[in-house]
C-alpha cells in the first residue's frame, strides 16, 4: 500500500518535513517515491507548500495520506474536507459499575 506521509528532517527541536510518497512497509526515514512539498511548523508563519498538481495526480492513483498530511492538504486546496468524520484511533475505555 502507498501512502502520503511526513518524513522528519532538520535539527533538533527544530523540525523540517517533507511531504512524500512512500511504500507504507518502507521505515519511516527510508526511501520515498516522490517528494509532494514540506512543512516547517517552527516558523512564523507557517511555511507549507504543496504542489496540488502533484499530490492531486497522486491522489487520483489511490494514495492513502496519513491523519496530518490529509489536514494540509485540506488547507492548501489540493484535497476537499469530506463531509463524514473519521472515527478516532484511540478506544474509549468502558465505565464499570
Amino acid at each position: 500500500m502507498v501512502k502520503m506521509r511526513l518524513f522528519r528532517m532538520g535539527d533538533k527541536k527544530n523540525p523540517i518535513y517533507r511531504v512524500v510518497v512512500v511504500d507504507s512497509r518502507k521505515a519511516a526515514t527510508g526511501e520515498y517515491i516522490d517528494c509532494v512539498g514540506h512543512y516547517r511548523p517552527t516558523c512564523d508563519p507557517v511555511e507549507l507548500t504543496i504542489n496540488v498538481e502533484k499530490a492531486k495526480d497522486w491522489l487520483s492513483k489511490g494514495v492513502q495520506p496519513t491523519e496530518t498530511v490529509k489536514s494540509l492538504l485540506i488547507k492548501t486546496g489540493a484535497m476537499e474536507k469530506s463531509a463524514k468524520l473519521s472515527a478516532s484511533k484511540t478506544k474509549t475505555k468502558k465505565k464499570s459499575k
